[in-house]
């Protein structure tokens, strides 16, 4: 796969410039953090509470942004002019991709300021994050390329904040039920478990299955992801 680094760079600019004038999405970059200032004068300071805020922020930042973003290339007819483009698969995932990773990263970063987490283990945390980020900017391009416009993206994106959000709370429920035992696998769900097993003594595997598990999510979802994005261009 050949790489431009001019291309992928025309695309991050392009996305940069349709974000700050779009008003309805850019504003949404605010709150998670709203929501993190609210829980930490809550009291309640648990590793379930810290990283509640940390996956909405994940899914109302990173999956509702790239979504939108690529909505909205669709919703100009912007979107195949850039498939029949030069630039190759690569080019362009990367390009729609680099803007939301950054924005995430800072967006995760100052809402662990706010709420006041203090990760026992810096670097294996960040790590999981940012395989995290790749994964949710995945669901964030699936989500956009079914999408036809802004609104039916908006519209779109709402079971996968839900889900993804809310998907960790089955872990505190006692049920036996198998719609529970799937959730505990979700990347969301698997985030918390590792937050848990940093703060106490734990084992090479309870590191290695969370990160390997959000791995294997990502990788799924960007095949997904390319499947469609190939048969997109040639519908």
């Amino acid at each position: 796969m050949n790489l431009s680094m001019t291309r992928i760079q025309a695309i991050l600019m392009k996305d940069y410039k349709e974000f700050s004038r779009n008003y309805a999405v850019s504003i949404m970059v605010f709150m998670p953090l709203i929501l993190a200032f609210l829980y930490s004068k809550t009291g309640s300071a648990t590793i379930a509470t810290y990283f509640l805020s940390i996956n909405i922020a994940f899914s109302m930042v990173t999956t509702y942004v790239q979504c939108c973003l690529i909505a909205e290339e669709k919703e100009k007819n912007t979107l195949r002019s850039l498939m029949l483009s030069p630039a190759s698969l690569g080019d362009i995932l990367i390009g729609k991709s680099l803007f939301v990773f950054i924005i995430t990263i800072v967006i995760v970063a100052l809402t662990i300021f706010i709420v006041g987490y203090n990760p026992a283990n810096l670097f294996i945390l960040a790590i999981a994050l940012i395989v995290s980020t790749v994964f949710y900017i995945a669901m964030g391009t699936l989500c956009g390329l079914f999408a036809k416009t802004i609104m039916e993206g908006s519209l779109i994106i709402l079971p996968v904040i839900l889900i993804f959000s809310c998907g960790p709370l089955a872990l505190a429920l006692p049920s036996t039920s198998p719609i529970f035992k799937i959730a505990e696998w979700l990347p969301s769900s698997q985030l918390v478990v590792l937050g848990e097993a940093l703060e106490g003594t734990y084992t090479t595997m309870d590191v290695i299955i969370p990160i390997a598990t959000i791995i294997a999510w990502s990788i799924v979802t960007w095949i997904v992801v390319g499947y469609i994005y190939k048969k997109r261009m040639v519908d």
